[in-house]
C-alpha cells in the first residue's frame, strides 16, 4: 500500500470535507462551503500547500481551478479510523466497539446489531 500524505491542519480538514463532499470544488465552491472561511488569498494558499502535501489535485478549465482529493474517501477514512483507533484505544477494537456502544446507550437497532455480529462472526473466522 502507498504512504499516506502528511497530516492536515483544522483547515485544511475543512477543505478536504468539502472535496470529499462535493467530489471536486472551485476555490469560491470551498470558501462559500466553510462556515467561518478563510479570505480568498488565505484559501488558495492552503490548497496550494494540500497539493504539495500530495492530498489534493487540481484541473484547469478555463480559467478556474477544479480542485479535488487525490485519494478516494473509503482510503481516506481507513486512514482516519487506524489513526484514532492507534492515537485514542491503543490499537484496540475492542475498546473502540465498547466506546460505541457506551455512547450510543446501548441501543441497537436488531437488524444493526444482526449485521455486526456476522461482520464480527466472519472476522473471527478469518483470522483463526
Amino acid at each position: 500500500m502507498s504512504s499516506l500524505p502528511p497530516a492536515l491542519s483544522r483547515r485544511e480538514r475543512q477543505i478536504m470535507d468539502v472535496l470529499f463532499a462535493r467530489g471536486k470544488a472551485t476555490a469560491a465552491e470551498i470558501q462559500e462551503a466553510i462556515a467561518d472561511a478563510p479570505g480568498n488569498s488565505a484559501l488558495r494558499t492552503l490548497l496550494r500547500v494540500l497539493e504539495e502535501k500530495g492530498h489534493v489535485t487540481h484541473e484547469e478549465v478555463g480559467r478556474v481551478f477544479h480542485y479535488a482529493p487525490t485519494v478516494s474517501i473509503d482510503t481516506a477514512r481507513r486512514s482516519a479510523l487506524r489513526h484514532l483507533v492507534d492515537t485514542f484505544f491503543e490499537g484496540s477494537m475492542e475498546s473502540v466497539v465498547a466506546t460505541m456502544l457506551k455512547m450510543n446507550r446501548n441501543r441497537l437497532d436488531p437488524e444493526e446489531a444482526e449485521r455486526i455480529a456476522r461482520m464480527i462472526d466472519d472476522a473471527a473466522k478469518k483470522g483463526r
